[in-house]
């Protein structure tokens, strides 16, 4: 089955590419190829970029304290073991420690080391580090794969309290929806969302066999899902057939 996971607010949706690029790194890192490497130092800037934002590293302890109060009312609840529900809450206060150390925004840290800051000033630009432009990269490109990775290493502990906090906060997200199998008469699927609950995620799951690309669209009231086919053109078109997905909606 190929996963789609639809974000009905921004917040998710930052979430979302952040634990891309953090899958990213955690592919590219254990490589060896200074290509691999240099493609690593490129996500470590892109999580910078998308982790920017002033209020970034207080929406994500708010979600934390948050799920932690949640969990917390659950205690003396017979059907819920103890046991699991200490881990759980433990898994949180450790995030939330550790990403409450950090001063100021995510990575800024690495902002004052002058050589990465040369490496993102020209990184944008098409071409911009080659051997002629920072020969000191160059260099660097050229030491021993354990070299590189120890030092990716050290530059991405400024990033894993984010990462940590992130999955965590995916994982419990995702856990909260139960899937339900629907059918989409003539490819097409929607759906008003019940009141009283705030969505924050759809999760589709489609036959790969099937050849259909959901298109998904939505907002704190609806959402709809048009299948889609790639034509001989090279484009999508309207499948308009009766065809079946696996859907969850997580609060």
């Amino acid at each position: 089955m190929i996963l789609y996971e639809y974000p009905f607010n921004e917040r998710i949706r930052t979430y979302l590419r952040l634990e891309q690029l953090f899958r990213r790194l955690s592919e590219l890192i254990p490589r060896q190829h200074p290509l691999d490497h240099h493609f690593a130092i490129q996500t470590i800037f892109e999580v910078m970029d998308v982790a920017s934002r002033a209020d970034m590293k207080s929406d994500v302890l708010k979600d934390l304290e948050r799920h932690k109060q949640v969990f917390n009312g659950y205690r003396g609840n017979p059907a819920i073991s103890e046991a699991a529900l200490d881990a759980v809450i433990g898994q949180i206060d450790s995030c939330f420690g550790r990403l409450s150390q950090l001063s100021g925004k995510t990575g800024q840290a690495l902002t004052e080391n002058d050589w990465l800051m040369g490496i993102r000033s020209r990184i944008g630009i098409p071409g911009g580090t080659c051997e002629f432009d920072l020969p000191s990269y160059y260099h660097w490109q050229h030491l021993e794969p354990a070299r590189r990775q120890a030092d990716l290493g050290v530059w991405t502990q400024a990033l894993a309290p984010l990462a940590e906090s992130i999955g965590l906060l995916l994982k419990l997200l995702r856990d909260s929806g139960g899937s339900q199998k629907v059918v989409a008469p003539a490819g097409q699927f929607q759906q008003n969302l019940p009141q009283g609950r705030t969505f924050q995620l759809l999760r589709l799951s489609i036959d790969p066999a099937s050849s259909l690309v959901p298109e998904i669209s939505g907002n704190r009231l609806m959402f709809s899902v048009r299948l889609m086919r790639v034509g001989d053109d090279g484009r999508l078109h309207p499948a308009g057939e009766d065809a079946s997905f696996e859907l969850a909606l997580c609060a």
